[in-house]
């Protein structure tokens, strides 16, 4: 295996990782009931750009993606659950500083989110 290089990888990191989403029984209704089913190419491709940016110091991302998260049912337990599925899927596609870096970030992101929503949701 290799490390992450381009965006073809992130792509196919994406991909991979958003088919598994779908499927799953804790997460993939929030995703499914939010996404419409031509909508999905579209968010896929943003995940790619953000995914790029972020791993690949590649411009062309910009947004607030907690934004995007601040009303939905989601808990401890999903966020568990994506940040285990996406290590996973890293972990069977990729192996080097990137990939871990990606891993890293993923569950940095799941701890930020789930701190906004839980100080959100007491105030």
């Amino acid at each position: 295996m290799r490390d992450i290089e381009k965006r073809e990888d992130i792509v196919l990191m994406v991909d991979t990782f958003y088919q598994k989403v779908q499927q799953d029984e804790l997460i993939g209704p929030i995703f499914n009931s939010r996404i419409a089913p031509d909508a999905w190419p579209a968010h896929l491709n943003r995940m790619c750009t953000f995914w790029t940016t972020i791993l690949l110091n590649q411009p062309g991302y910009s947004g607030q993606p907690f934004e995007k998260h601040r009303d939905m049912p989601i808990h401890k337990a999903h966020f568990e659950r994506w940040v285990s599925m996406f290590k996973t899927i890293v972990d069977g596609l990729f192996e080097g500083p990137i990939a871990n870096d990606a891993k890293y970030r993923a569950e940095l992101m799941g701890h930020l989110f789930l701190a906004k929503l839980e100080k959100g949701r007491l105030a």
